[in-house]
């Protein structure tokens, strides 16, 4: 079955017009370090498909010029159409991104490749904004109560039994890993729920208190750090899943900075209907006994909008293409400034491009039918630049969730009760599990009969 999809595969990426690499590296149980490949296609009616390219076995280093060989003797042994290729987004290592070294570097330095995009994925860079927040004593104040207790078995069990004399809606405090950024937001919902019977478990078992949690300060803080997480979280959630275009994701990325700004102007005002929280703290403590410094927690919300704008230059770069592309006949666009952009990025010719724009957005007929499949309308004769620019925008990776989703994958079926399972299997069995496609069941039951 395995074959009767590579074999697809293959058919599709001979069909298609270009394609979009993402590419991210994973240890395997038995160390074996694994790189994973998925490819994005479009075709002639700018339609995509997602794919698992590959997965090439690293036995010994994995620096960017060992990455490159290993790819290089894929493309040499497969005959993949690297002309075609549009983008390589990666998860921004230094192995895959540096200057000289990286394994982006080296590609640009063969002459098989062509000119072609490379993006940092945007779900690593929302993270890192993320981790910019200067409250990292809040974050290690709680992660250590919350490890105080999970620690030993005995204090465990101490806390459960609490909790449920308490009658608490949950049994358990969480944890945090920084690997898993989602885990941060509902670690400290939990435990800012669970404050009150934490000091009181603390109290009845005799241990010394932590200061912090007496400290109505430090208190609207974590209420703070808590929301703020949240919407994070949100955003993390919402960069995730198949068939996310860049401009799904770039959107998301701009709605949250948008919507951040609003919440940090109604902040100023001690507007907190967006900070549930925050205001729940303020709630239980009184006005009386703490003030509400806003200007505390706007600062914070400014500097995290400051990482997003630094951190995401690469895909503003995009933003005004992206927005021609998903309505072509804005009377207030820029003609020869958004020709030379889309004629930078796409390697086309600028002039060419700009007399496109203007037949385009003079043509009666199309404009009556600017819908979904618009661009599919258009003439490779006639809008021979307008075509390609779509079909590679369309082609683009913003993330490498699809491999890290692989990773998942890889973690089940090489378990440590597999962990002698061939590498060879290993691609078979990742492919079974992702693969879009479906086998041909009628013609592999035919090749069974017949032998």
């Amino acid at each position: 079955m395995a074959e009767d999809l590579t074999q697809q595969m293959w058919k599709d990426i001979g069909d298609c017009e270009c394609f979009s690499l993402q590419l991210d590296e994973s240890t395997d149980v038995s160390d074996t370090a694994q790189m994973c490949i998925f490819i994005r296609m479009v075709f002639s009616d700018i339609t995509a498909k997602e794919e698992l390219l590959t997965v090439l076995p690293m036995k010994e280093q994995t620096q960017g010029e060992d990455i490159f060989q290993s790819f290089k003797n894929f493309i040499e042994k497969t005959q993949l159409p690297v002309y075609k290729l549009v983008s390589i987004t990666t998860d921004g290592a230094p192995a895959m991104v540096g200057r000289v070294n990286g394994f982006i570097a080296k590609c640009r330095q063969d002459d098989a490749f062509p000119d072609f995009l490379n993006y940092h994925c945007i779900i690593h860079q929302q993270a890192l904004c993320a981790k910019m927040l200067n409250m990292k004593e809040i974050m290690d104040v709680a992660t250590k109560i919350a490890c105080s207790i999970r620690a030993r078995s005995l204090q465990r069990r101490l806390f459960r039994a609490h909790l449920e004399k308490a009658d608490c809606d949950h049994s358990e405090l969480l944890l945090h890993t920084d690997v898993r950024w989602l885990s941060r937001g509902k670690f400290l919902q939990r435990f800012r729920e669970l404050c009150p019977e934490i000091k009181e478990f603390f109290r009845v078992a005799g241990h010394a208190e932590y200061k912090q949690l007496n400290d109505g300060q430090w208190l609207l803080d974590l209420a703070f750090l808590t929301d703020l997480t949240n919407m994070l979280n949100d955003l993390n959630l919402e960069l995730q899943g198949k068939d996310k275009t860049v401009i799904n994701m770039f959107s998301s990325v701009n709605a949250f900075k948008r919507k951040m700004q609003h919440f940090s102007s109604k902040l100023q005002r001690h507007d907190l209907a967006n900070f549930q929280n925050l205001a729940s703290e303020l709630e239980t403590q009184g006005k009386a006994c703490v003030q509400l410094d806003s200007a505390r927690y706007t600062e914070q919300i400014d500097n995290s909008l400051s990482e997003f704008d630094k951190r995401f230059q690469d895909f503003s770069l995009l933003e005004p293409v992206a927005t021609f592309m998903c309505y072509p006949f804005r009377e207030d666009a820029e003609v020869d400034s958004l020709a030379s952009k889309i004629a930078t990025l796409f390697h086309l010719n600028s002039s060419g491009v700009e007399d496109e724009i203007l037949t385009l957005q003079a043509d009666i007929e199309l404009k009556s039918r600017a819908h979904g499949q618009f661009w599919n309308l258009l003439t490779e004769v006639k809008y021979p630049n307008m075509r390609k620019c779509a079909t590679s925008l369309t082609a683009l990776f913003g993330s490498t969730y699809l491999c890290g989703s692989a990773f998942s994958h890889m973690k089940i079926i090489k378990s440590k009760y597999r962990s002698t399972m061939t590498d060879e299997h290993l691609e078979v069995c990742l492919r079974l599990a992702v693969s879009s496609y479906c086998p041909d069941y009628a013609s592999l039951a035919d090749s069974i009969q017949c032998k």
